[in-house]
């Protein structure tokens, strides 16, 4: 038996544009653009590495944040991109049969699958599969926040010696961390791991924070964010309903906002979205004072950042004159 340490990178459309309004055979989170992966076996030894670029059949312009998160351009999987079902063949065939698959998270193997449907190929060969992140806490510090891959290297004291954001690389750095981990008491005690952060709260907080709570059973992220902004939105002084200004989006499916008391002025509000079993969104929610470092960091992303589901700009387009112009010399 292998652990397969998994780990991909995938397109959305931008929110408003043409394709996010296409109407596909599955609904996606998004279309996978990049996969990576690396061989752990049985005795916990990292071996050979997997890697291949895929070419988007449906989102197939590149959201210029995944752009920048990942550094792939489009250019790239036009030239070196093959499609879903090619690389998935390759894949399967360098995976093997006797596999179980690690991952940093609980979003690559829902992604995977969803593609997988899109396609309309089998998703039997993914259902072993273990969030690694469940693993590292129950054997470090027992917490029920889900860590960076950044984090649990620097507490493994793992060097970065790959790219961040790159399938690929994010692969290695996990498949480094599962070899330092005993996987099979992982394995053991993974539904105990699971249960433990289901109950818990999720995300680390930063100096600052005076209110944590939990909220469930959302149907989708608007209906969290809006829920947040509204019903849900308390002053944790006194309770009061607090008017709140814009959400901005952060890594990892968080938002921040500012929301104002009436009385006790204004506070930040943090809140990370995730996935429950069942598919509905689950909210972890922290409030900070409007003087904390978390505060802060709300005024510099505002000051810069882009709204959620704020419209991308037109381009203006170019008329075409009806002469041409000869080589070097310009249009008036």
């Amino acid at each position: 038996m292998n652990y397969i340490v998994l780990d991909m990178e995938w397109n959305q459309p931008w929110p408003g544009s043409p394709s996010s309004k296409k109407v596909l055979p599955v609904q996606i989170r998004g279309e996978i653009i990049q996969i990576g992966a690396v061989r752990v076996n049985e005795d916990q030894q990292v071996q050979d590495e997997f890697q291949v670029m895929i070419r988007p059949k449906y989102y197939r312009h590149l959201n210029r944040r995944v752009s920048k998160l990942t550094g792939i351009k489009e250019t790239r999987l036009r030239d070196e991109g093959v499609p879903f079902p090619e690389a998935i063949e390759a894949f399967k065939a360098w995976c093997g049969d006797d596999i179980v698959f690690l991952t940093w998270g609980f979003d690559d193997i829902g992604i995977l699958r969803e593609n997988l449907q899109l396609f309309d190929l089998e998703t039997d060969w993914t259902q072993r599969w273990y969030n690694a992140q469940m693993i590292f806490n129950a054997q470090t510090d027992g917490s029920t926040s889900q860590k960076a891959l950044k984090t649990a290297m620097e507490i493994f004291g793992i060097e970065a010696t790959r790219p961040a954001h790159d399938a690929l690389g994010d692969a290695y750095h996990t498949a480094l961390i599962c070899a330092r981990m005993d996987l099979k008491r992982g394995a053991a005690e993974y539904d105990q791991a699971v249960k433990s952060h289901e109950n818990g709260f999720h995300g680390a907080e930063l100096p600052g924070c005076i209110a944590r709570k939990v909220f469930y059973d959302y149907t989708d992220k608007r209906a969290a964010l809006s829920a947040m902004a509204g019903s849900e939105n308390e002053c944790p002084l006194c309770g009061r309903k607090m008017l709140g200004s814009r959400w901005f989006a952060q890594p990892g499916h968080r938002y921040m906002d500012l929301a104002t008391c009436p009385e006790h002025g204004k506070f930040l509000i943090r809140v990370r979205l995730s996935e429950q079993a069942d598919g509905k969104i689950r909210v972890s929610r922290l409030t900070y004072e409007a003087t904390s470092e978390a505060a802060q960091a709300y005024a510099r992303r505002a000051e810069k950042a882009e709204p959620e589901d704020a419209p991308r700009p037109r381009r203006r387009r170019r008329r075409r004159s009806g002469s041409s112009t000869g080589s070097g010399e310009k249009k008036a």
